[in-house]
Formats: C-alpha cells, sequence, structure tokens
C-alpha cells in the first residue's frame, strides 16, 4: 500500500465522524419529521456508499498486497536469481520486501556453501578414486599372475613383494586420508601449548634419520638447546616429519639437508632446506593442495597428501609456511610458529 493509499483511512475516519455529527443535528433540531426522514434515508445511504467504497478500494489493496506477496513467494520457491526488492518504500509490504531480501540472502549463501561442500566431496572422492586404483590394479595383476601361471619360488616371492609394497602404498593412503578426515572435520584438535619447539624437532629427526643413512644424506642442525613455542608437540611433528620426508624423498644420494631454527621477535622461524631439484615457481602454490603432485615426480613413492597436512596444522595452530625454491637449486621450506598463544578472531 502506497503513502496515498493509506491517508484514505483517515479521511474516511473523518467522513463518518461528519456524517455522524449531521445525523445528530437532524435528529436533535429538525422538527418536520418528512424532511428529518429524507435526510436520515439520505445519511443511511451516503453511509452505506461510503462503506461499500471504503471496503472494495481496502480489498483491492489486500488483493494486491497478496498477489505481490505470493509472486515474491513463488520466486523464492522457484530460486530465481536477481530478485528485485522494494526497500525504499515505507508500506507494509516494503517492510516485508526487506526481510525476505534477508531470507533469500541467507538462503542464497547457504546454497552456495551447499555447492562448495558438494564439488569439494565429489573432487575428494575422484581423487581418493584415483590414488587408489593404481594399487590395487597392481595387486590384482599379481594375484592374477600367480594364479594363473606356474611361476618358481623366485618368482613368486618377487610378485609378493611387490603386491606387499602396493598394500604399503594403501595402507599409507588411508592412514593419511583419516588424519586429514579428522583434522578437517575437527574429531582431532590441534591444542597448542608453550613447549620446547627442540625437543619437539629432535624427535621428528629420530623418525627420519633411517631413511636419509639409505640414501646417505647428510642433516645439518643449527638450533639453540632450548627454545619455546607455542605448538602441539604430536601434530607439529606429524608436519616437520611431512617437510622432511619430502626433503629426503626429492633429494638426491649424497646430498645434504641444512635445517636453521631462529627466534624472532613474535614468530619462530624452522627451516628446512634441500639440494634436491627444486620446485618451478608457477608449482610452488599447487604443491600445498590435497593430492597434488607435479607431473616429472609420479615414479617416487608418496600419494601428495604430506604438505596439505603439514600446511593445515601448522594453520590450526596459528602459524604458516612459505616456499622458496628454483629448478635445479633446491628448496627451502620455512615454517613460522607463534612465540605466545594467539587468539582467533
Amino acid at each position: 500500500m502506497s503513502r496515498k493509499k493509506n491517508f484514505l483511512i483517515p479521511c474516511f475516519t473523518s467522513l463518518y465522524i461528519l456524517l455522524f455529527g449531521i445525523f445528530l443535528l437532524i435528529v436533535l433540531f429538525l422538527k418536520d419529521s418528512f424532511v428529518k426522514q429524507v435526510l436520515l434515508i439520505l445519511s443511511v445511504l451516503i453511509i452505506l456508499s461510503v462503506n461499500v467504497l471504503f471496503y472494495s478500494l481496502l480489498r483491492r489493496d489486500i488483493c494486491s498486497f497478496s498477489d505481490s506477496l505470493s509472486s515474491i513467494l513463488e520466486d523464492l520457491i522457484d530460486r530465481k536469481k536477481d530478485l528485485k526488492f522494494d526497500l525504499v518504500s515505507e508500506t507494509l509490504l516494503g517492510k516485508l520486501e526487506l526481510k525476505l531480501k534477508r531470507l533469500y540472502e541467507i538462503l542464497e549463501h547457504e546454497s552456495e556453501i551447499s555447492n562448495e561442500e558438494k564439488a569439494a566431496v565429489q573432487s575428494l572422492v575422484s581423487d581418493i578414486s584415483h590414488q587408489v586404483k593404481t594399487p590395487i590394479s597392481n595387486i590384482k595383476m599379481y594375484l592374477s599372475i600367480l594364479l594363473e601361471r606356474d611361476v618358481d619360488i623366485q618368482k613368486r616371492r618377487e610378485f609378493l613383494q611387490a603386491a606387499n609394497l602396493q598394500v604399503d602404498k594403501l595402507d599409507f593412503l588411508m592412514q593419511s586420508l583419516v588424519k586429514m578426515s579428522r583434522l578437517e572435520t575437527g574429531i582431532l584438535e590441534v591444542c597448542p601449548k608453550k613447549a620446547d619447539i627442540v625437543q619437539t624437532l629432535a624427535q621428528t629427526l629420530g623418525q627420519i634419520q633411517l631413511k636419509a643413512e639409505q640414501k646417505q644424506i647428510e642433516i645439518q642442525v643449527d638450533c639453540p638447546d632450548k627454545l619455546l613455542t607455542c605448538h602441539d608437540e604430536k601434530w607439529t611433528q606429524e608436519a616437520l616429519f611431512n617437510l622432511l620426508d619430502n626433503a629426503v624423498k626429492y633429494t638426491p644420494f649424497l646430498g645434504k639437508i641444512t635445517i636453521a631454527v631462529i627466534k624472532q621477535e613474535f614468530y619462530t622461524r624452522i627451516m628446512i632446506q634441500d639440494n634436491g631439484k627444486g620446485i618451478p615457481e608457477k608449482n610452488q602454490a599447487a604443491i600445498f593442495k590435497r593430492f597434488y603432485r607435479e607431473p616429472e615426480v609420479h615414479d617416487q613413492e608418496g600419494v601428495g597428501i604430506g604438505l596439505y597436512l603439514a600446511r593445515e596444522i601448522i594453520s590450526l595452530e596459528l602459524g604458516y609456511i612459505e616456499v622458496r625454491s628454483e629448478p635445479g637449486k633446491g628448496a627451502s621450506f620455512f615454517v613460522y610458529l607463534p612465540n605466545t598463544q594467539l587468539s582467533v578472531k
């Protein structure tokens, strides 16, 4: 209803009062009964006419209001895009349209989130399917050969060892997926607290030492005897192990890995530097994506989850990771952990 239509209500009220006053004057002051009757009949007719006019206008306004509201609701139900709302008018319909606009925005936002989640699930299923397909195909092939062919004991052992390697790869993939899922869904929480990062790093080095020795890689560590930072010891070990495992994996035989820990004003920086093949600049953002692997390293073991998990863990600790690298000159990963407890705003 517009302001002009709203103005009709006080007008009709004033008219009713005026007619009622005339009616009283007629009753009180007129002596001629015939004239009085005529005027009374005219007054009644006028009042009835005004009633009919008033209710017809009111009905028209109500029908117009309900039609407009119905049209807006139909558009909302049909999820039409770019709906137009009357946000200027101060009428009842205008106020309702403002509320409906807010509802529309909430529904659109929830729809976008739902679509993003569906796309993420589809992407994850596709990635898992791709990662699982190769090991399962290899296991089926090895078992098929063992079942259908008469092979000697040495060949049988080789096929079984190959199948066992594929089983280990599947087991590693499943464990990584479980860790990733628990972190993303909040089932397992990262709980940073003041702890000695040097001790955490030492425990991580103990886990990676054997792999480094198999390739005769020298690991050089430069850090103070004790340094307190705010981190979750268990999950930080997981993140650092993934970074060190990557460094060992792509560092050549007789290579070198350098680890340096430096305390800065707000963060403690942990540098892990190798002299491996390096990472092209165009791929440096992509290496932290889930299941991402550079095309030239597909012959190396791994499923492309390690760096993704490392970044997620450090982010949950309110730190961050940087990478600097040039092809042929190795890669340097910088982990920044807060020196004091930070709060998420």
